[in-house]
């Protein structure tokens, strides 16, 4: 007797598919050694169903595909699968094999640092989005709920489809001061089914496009309440009254524009990094204090944030806050990592 239930998230993601492709048979490609057995990719499988502009990526691992196996009822493993829409050419009759490696690091990510992806997520990829065209302005992502595939219910929990959308770097920027949700709703008016282009151009090269985020930023803030970075240290020495902030230069300018979005509108910023990080928060005088988890929380007056941010630039060196003789900001050089780890830039 054939156990129909092993795979019944699997089926579910089959399930969800059939219903926006019904009779159509996708490209799949599996794993051959998965990567509860060791091997080094997380997806177990993708599947690519072809349309006349785009090719359409739905993943499968991110999910409870087998076995419910954690503790939260609610939702399935991780609680999303990826999906990716890549631009088609005319004459292109396979689908791209880089995009589907890039959701394995992205998978690969997710499980080795246990940080899930959810909507209004965003990374700077350090690079191109694909190695094998170089030349993409796609360097960075962001992740919104697909427009077509949605949210289901599954045996194991739910499962949202989690749609990678490829970003330019002026877009990416846009977001630390806005939001990655409405930056993406700007871009719809474009790509409504936001289909990733490599060849394509920021859309704040579009004035009115551009006009409609930076009215977004003017109205709202910033909604990016934590960043993570490479390097974001402190130290006392022991004396509350000299404080020195430590931060790399490649996220510099990121730092700046979240908090400029962020403290004027009454909201803190978390920077975190591998073992603590720094919390800033508005204030009317500058204030320490030790979280004791490796965080440090700074109260920051407005007078202070605006020398901060002005200091806050991609340039290794030392600066003494004159609105704030007590805060020493550091900037040091950052090392910029492509998706194999190999150093490809020196930064400050």
């Amino acid at each position: 007797m054939v156990d129909n239930t092993i795979a019944a998230g699997w089926d579910a993601i089959d399930a969800a598919a059939a219903r926006l492709y019904p009779g159509v048979a996708p490209r799949h490609y599996g794993t051959l050694l998965k990567w509860s057995l060791g091997g080094p990719d997380p997806l177990d499988g993708i599947s690519v169903y072809p349309r006349d502009d785009h090719w359409h990526f739905v993943s499968y691992g991110m999910s409870e595909l087998y076995d419910k196996e954690s503790e939260i009822a609610e939702e399935s493993g991780w609680g999303f699968e990826f999906t990716f829409r890549v631009a088609r050419g005319p004459d292109e009759a396979e689908p791209p094999m880089w995009a589907a490696s890039f959701l394995q690091n992205l998978g690969r990510y997710v499980f080795s640092s246990a940080n899930p992806f959810a909507p209004g997520h965003h990374i700077d990829l350090n690079g191109p989005i694909s190695q094998e065209n170089p030349e993409t302005a796609i360097r960075a992502a962001a992740f919104a709920e697909d427009p077509e595939l949605g949210t289901i219910d599954t045996p194991h929990g739910r499962l949202c489809f989690l749609q990678v959308v490829g970003l330019t770097l002026g877009e990416y920027e846009a977001i630390g001061r806005w939001d990655a949700l409405g930056l993406l709703g700007v871009l719809r008016t474009r790509l409504p089914l936001l289909v990733t282009d490599l060849a394509r151009d920021s859309v704040i090269d579009d004035p009115d496009l551009a006009a409609a985020i930076e009215d977004g930023a003017r109205r709202d803030g910033s909604s990016t309440g934590g960043l993570y970075v490479q390097d974001a240290r402190w130290k006392t020495d022991g004396r509350p009254e000299k404080m020195v902030l430590t931060f790399g230069a490649n996220a510099a300018e990121r730092i700046a524009r979240a908090l400029a979005g962020r403290l004027p509108y009454g909201r803190g910023l978390s920077i975190d990094a591998p073992g603590g990080g720094v919390r800033l928060r508005p204030g009317d005088h500058v204030t320490v204090t030790e979280s004791g988890d490796g965080y440090v929380e700074v109260e920051i007056p407005p007078e202070v944030l605006s020398e901060l941010t002005a200091v806050l630039h991609p340039t290794a060196g030392v600066h003494v806050l004159r609105t704030a003789p007590g805060v020493v900001v550091e900037i040091v050089r950052s090392q910029i990592r492509d998706q194999e780890g190999n150093v490809v830039e020196v930064i400050g």
